[in-house]
C-alpha cells in the first residue's frame, strides 16, 4: 500500500515556505496530496481554481505530489484517499498551540491518521500568505518569498506590473 500524506491549507497564495514543507514531505512519503481546503471563514484573493493551478505549477517538479480541493472535514478527505498522515508546517511557537488544538480534534475524529509537524527553514519563519499579499498589494518585492508564477499572479491581481 502506498504511504499517502496530506498537506492541507488555504494556500492563498502558496509561498516558498509552503513549498519547502511540501517538498520535504514529498521526500519522505510515497505520495503527497496538497489539499486546498475551501474555508468559508476566509475571504480569499485567489479562487480555488487559481490556487490549485498555482500549486500545480509550483510543484510540477515533484512527481509524487497531487493537488486537489475539498470542502468539509480534513479527516473525511484523509480517510477517503487512505492517507496515513497529515503534514503541518510550524513557523514559531505561536503556531504550535493552534496546531495542537487542530491535531487533538483530528485525533478524536480518527486516531489512526498521524500528524507530522515539520519546522520551517529559518528563512521562512516569518512568512505567511497574508504578509506576502500585503507587500504585493503595495508593489513591494516578493520574488524571494513566492514561486515566480505566484509573483506574476499577485502583480496581475494588484495591477502592480
Amino acid at each position: 500500500m502506498v504511504k499517502i500524506a496530506v498537506v492541507p491549507g488555504s494556500f492563498d497564495p502558496i509561498t516558498n515556505g509552503h513549498l519547502d514543507i511540501i517538498t520535504r514531505g514529498a521526500s519522505i512519503f510515497e505520495q503527497v496530496n496538497v489539499v486546498v481546503l475551501n474555508n468559508s471563514s476566509k475571504n480569499p484573493l485567489f479562487s480555488v481554481e487559481e490556487r490549485v493551478k498555482l500549486i500545480e505549477d509550483a510543484t510540477a517538479h515533484l512527481p509524487n505530489v497531487r493537488v486537489e480541493t475539498f470542502s468539509g472535514l480534513l479527516m473525511d478527505y484523509a480517510e477517503n484517499v487512505n492517507a496515513s498522515a497529515i503534514i503541518r508546517g510550524l513557523r514559531a511557537v505561536s503556531d504550535f498551540e493552534y496546531e495542537m488544538q487542530i491535531t487533538s480534534m483530528n485525533r478524536v475524529l480518527n486516531d489512526e491518521i498521524e500528524t507530522f509537524f515539520i519546522m520551517t527553514k529559518n528563512q521562512y519563519s516569518f512568512l505567511s500568505s497574508s504578509i506576502v499579499k500585503e507587500v504585493a498589494k503595495y508593489g513591494g518585492y516578493i520574488g524571494e518569498l513566492v514561486p515566480p508564477q505566484v509573483e506574476a499572479a499577485l502583480k496581475t491581481k494588484y495591477n502592480t506590473n
